[in-house]
């Protein structure tokens, strides 16, 4: 609940945003804690992790190519954000102080018997990634990747010097 709640804080402040790079940041919190939450959910982290990686690497190149876009813009921190943040945090506390402990444990048992399922058939597990359906879908993955690998490789050369600029 609390996570979802930083997820939807999280999103309205996009709003009141206007440098790239602040958008980012807020990009990649929204992205770990997704990744926090669906680790939870699940028994595996890894899927999560993955998705956070892949993040991580696309953010790194939109921070090199903000930074050599709007590399002498200033940063201003306005007050009506402030505000906001502010509030938004002290009712964020507020409510993860009166929420109904009975409620959270009911989600918690639920949430543990879901994935008490996984461990009758644990075999199971990394099994549905691989068989049909999922299998096409992986592999589709690792070509796309792959391929925007080569071509951000290829974009980045030093010498054609696209990502830097000429003087």
């Amino acid at each position: 609940m609390m996570i979802i709640l930083l997820i939807m804080i999280l999103s309205t402040m996009c709003c009141l945003m206007n440098h790239p790079l602040t958008l980012g940041l807020i990009l990649l919190l929204q992205t770990l804690m997704i990744a926090l939450l669906t680790g939870l959910m699940s028994l595996n982290f890894w899927p999560s992790y993955i998705i956070f990686l892949i993040m991580i690497g696309g953010m790194l190149i939109l921070f090199m190519y903000m930074t050599s876009v709007a590399s002498n813009e200033k940063f201003k921190f306005s007050y009506k954000l402030s505000i906001y943040i502010t509030s938004s945090t002290i009712m964020t506390i507020i409510l993860s102080f009166s929420m109904d402990k009975h409620l959270m444990a009911q989600k918690f048992k639920m949430i543990e018997t879901f994935n008490s399922q996984e461990y009758i058939y644990p075999q199971l597990f990394m099994n549905k990634f691989i068989n049909f359906p999922h299998n096409l879908i992986y592999l589709m993955m690792i070509i796309y990747l792959l391929i925007t690998l080569i071509a951000i490789v290829k974009i980045s050369n030093k010498t054609k010097s696209t990502m830097r600029m000429k003087f």
